[in-house]
């Protein structure tokens, strides 16, 4: 019995060794492997700037701002006058497959509305129906294949706009309008209404927070009028026709509908002369309120969340597209509706290609990494460029270059302030810039335009809705917004390409030497900007882009880069200011490069 338990409790402790060997070990193993990941997240965590949450507007608020938007466009054209906006056309990718839907900039504006289809018609002039929304109806077959369609409801919710009629009754209006004539809608396709009630009129909508009543499906008996004052106008030849992009030579890249619809019309005008609607939203657009600054502002958060998730991609990449997928991984992560324009991540000379985007070539080291992303977020676009080195560490002669274009983006954030224009900025960005060429050797006049060679575009450009967006020459006024991008780009063949005159050839031999030193270097620095009573705000201050050492007396720097730190064969990218990051957590953060 004794000798019994003694074997038992061998065999017992046996099995406990095994357990322990091929069980436990991995267990253990897995759980220090896993607490050092969870070290590693919290190290990694306060060096990257994640996005906010979205914003979230109080529903009234945006349906009042929407409505007192509709209201200075009916005021601007008068009550002789119609405004006719059409929905976007969907653009065909390849055969029949097209890219993914984005609403008319003029028509969101008015209506956040981003369906296909619909056309908003303002009548300033009209006594019961100022407002008309023809929107498509819901087709059970359609939302099969490409999803949900708006409800009149969900559209009145969106809009505000309280008179909705079926898409197909647009023909028959417009056929009307031009025979001088009222027009009434069929019963069926008045899908919602704020002109009273019958006895016939029920539905889920009536009396809904919006006030209306709905009418799909039922009778409507009166017919549609207050159009007096605008067909009395067009029968005096006094009218007038509102589209965007008219008149203009040539076909419209984005508004060909309306200049189809323009080009019908003019056959028979009916005492309607067409008008440019275009000035009239550019005058407004280029203004932001507080809500537009708020959307633009998460667009730039989500852009600069990519870019710091994309420097520390860059630490191990190989490929441009590794780099760039980066972007495009945060850009759906943060819920983005897309990209404002296609992304730039380009590496060594293709730096120097203004709008690169073709990310295919190898990242070497030694290179320098341009990359011009940004974010669109509730239609609204962020414009963010930086240029970094890929292994972490500047040159002196790409230092040289990209301190000229720091100094040149803080003189043009000097020089903006309400009364000035755009123009001006540049002027002053470009000053710095030719001196700093002069400097390097890289131009012997900077009375001339010598300084086009390297830097051939503009300061900044407006920045909304469209990452080009609407504004000419306006003067800058508090709640405008802008980029700031000066660039350097010193192409290979920029010589070669130089028109053969004796004085090119004077120029090229001084310059020479120079070139030769700085050629393949390009540098770009954009930031985004909102004037303020007082100068400027920069948006997109959260992203490093100056040149600092702050902690070299801890670890060696390998780059006068913003919070690129190095230790053994590793190296860290910090990318918060470095005075809120403990050196310690700064050491902890290491990427095999």
């Amino acid at each position: 019995m004794t000798r019994r338990n003694v074997i038992v409790s061998a065999s017992a402790l046996t099995l406990a060794i095994l357990f322990s060997v091929f069980f436990l070990s991995p267990v253990a193993a897995n759980n220090e492997k896993e607490a050092a990941n969870n070290e590693k997240e919290r190290a990694i965590a306060p060096v990257i700037r994640i996005t906010p949450p979205a914003p979230v507007f109080d529903d009234a608020k945006r349906l009042a701002e929407l409505a007192a938007r509709r209201k200075r466009i009916a005021d601007a054209i008068g009550p002789k006058a119609i405004l006719v906006l059409f929905s976007a056309e969907p653009r065909v990718y390849t055969n029949d497959v097209d890219y993914q839907y984005r609403q008319e900039n003029n028509l969101f504006y008015l209506t956040n509305l981003n369906q296909k289809r619909a056309t908003l018609v303002l009548m300033p002039g009209s006594t019961q129906t100022p407002e008309i929304l023809f929107l498509p109806r819901r087709s059970p077959a359609a939302e099969t294949w490409t999803g949900h369609m708006y409800s009149s409801q969900e559209a009145a919710q969106l809009s505000g706009v309280k008179e909705i009629w079926e898409a197909s009754e647009f023909d028959g209006f417009v056929k009307a309008l031009r025979s001088h004539e009222s027009y009434r809608p069929k019963p069926e396709n008045i899908l919602l209404s704020n002109r009273g009630s019958s006895p016939t009129n029920r539905g889920p909508q009536a009396g809904s927070p919006l006030g209306v009543v709905d009418r799909e499906g039922s009778v409507v008996a009166d017919s549609v009028g207050g159009f007096g004052t605008l067909l009395t106008a067009a029968a005096n030849n006094e009218a007038s026709l509102y589209l965007l992009n008219f008149p203009r030579e040539g076909e419209s890249r984005e508004y060909r509908q309306e200049q189809r619809f323009a080009a019908d019309w003019i056959k028979a005008p009916a005492g309607f002369t067409i008008q440019n609607a275009s000035p009239i939203f550019s005058d407004m657009r280029v203004r932001k309120s507080p809500m537009e600054l708020e959307l633009m502002q998460h667009a730039i958060d989500i852009s600069i969340e990519a870019h710091e998730r994309a420097w520390v991609a860059a630490a191990n990449a190989r490929w441009e597209y590794e780099i760039d997928s980066e972007v495009a991984h945060v850009f759906r992560w943060r819920n983005a509706d897309s990209w404002g324009y296609p992304d730039i991540v380009g590496c060594g000379v293709n730096a120097t290609t203004l709008h690169y985007q073709e990310p295919q070539a190898r990242c070497q080291p030694g290179d320098l990494l341009l990359m011009d992303v940004g974010a669109e977020y509730g239609h609204y676009s962020a414009d963010v460029t930086r240029t970094t080195p890929v292994s972490g560490e500047f040159s002196q002669v790409q230092a040289d270059i990209y301190q000229i274009i720091y100094d040149a983006q803080e003189a043009a954030a000097r020089a903006a302030r309400p009364g000035v224009t755009l123009q001006d900025v540049h002027r002053a960005a470009t000053e710095v810039v030719k001196n700093g060429l002069l400097k390097l050797g890289l131009i012997t006049d900077v009375k001339s335009d010598q300084h086009r060679i390297w830097f051939m575009h503009g300061t900044g450009h407006w920045l909304g809705m469209n990452v080009h967006d609407v504004g000419g020459g306006t003067k800058f006024e508090p709640g405008m917004t802008f980029t700031n991008e000066p660039g350097i780009y010193i192409r290979p063949d920029a010589l070669d390409n130089l028109p053969k005159t004796p004085e090119n050839e004077k120029f090229i031999a001084a310059v020479k030497p120079a070139f030769e030193k700085y050629k393949g270097i390009g540098v770009r620095i954009e930031d985004d900007m909102v004037i303020t009573p007082a100068g400027v705000r920069w948006m997109t201050a959260a992203l490093p882009r100056k040149i600092q050492c702050p902690y070299a007396s801890r670890s060696k720097p390998l780059s006068i880069f913003s919070g690129i730190y190095k230790a053994g064969h590793h190296y860290a990218w910090v990318v918060r200011p470095v005075q809120s990051v403990d050196p310690v957590q700064i050491e902890s953060v290491r990427f095999t490069s």
